[in-house]
């Protein structure tokens, strides 16, 4: 785990986050999302995204990437709540780990470096969505202490998702966890 090296995303990462995140989405999503959805965000779909994404952040965002022997094993992305749901809490918008790195600390670490942001944002609390039925995501944040706070429709544009509230209101046992 050591050798795991966790940085600041820039634009150059961005063909290599949108990659990852086809994989790993495809990997969590792809028993749930509809046939037309996986048909269109594919890596260019990604790769336009994260462009964007890379090349006009907001003043609040950060996107991280993990990479353990200079390849991409995970990538997260925090800042302002999109949703009124999550309360004024801080959003952790993504987090995706390589299916074939899961398990060996990369996601904690990840979400560790992210709710340190959002903290030093001035958030005392950080929330995120989780599409019903992605049980293993659940699963992470919920031993991670994350509590379900709710639920919402995802208001796409590519799907209306059924989404868990996922929420922490004290972010001091998140934050050092693995970092």
């Amino acid at each position: 785990m050591n050798d795991v090296v966790i940085r600041e995303a820039t634009l150059d990462d961005a063909t290599a986050i949108a990659a990852l995140h086809v994989v790993a989405w495809q990997r969590a999503y792809g028993a749930l999302a509809p046939l037309e959805v996986q048909a269109i965000v594919d890596e260019a779909f990604r790769l336009r995204k994260w462009r964007e994404k890379l090349s006009a952040p907001s003043a609040d965002q950060l996107v991280i990437v993990a990479e353990r022997n200079s390849a991409l094993v995970g990538f997260g992305a925090a800042g302002a709540p999109s949703e009124e749901i999550f309360g004024g809490r801080g959003e952790i918008r993504f987090l995706y780990i390589d299916p074939e790195r899961k398990r060996q600390g990369v996601g904690r670490r990840l979400l560790s470096e992210l709710v340190a942001h959002l903290q030093r944002c001035g958030y005392s609390g950080a929330a995120l969505g989780v599409v019903e039925g992605n049980g293993d995501a659940l699963a992470f944040y919920e031993a991670l202490g994350g509590r379900v706070a709710g639920q919402y429709i995802d208001p796409g544009p590519n799907w209306r998702s059924n989404n868990l509230v996922i929420v922490w209101d004290d972010l001091s046992p998140l934050i050092g966890k693995e970092r």
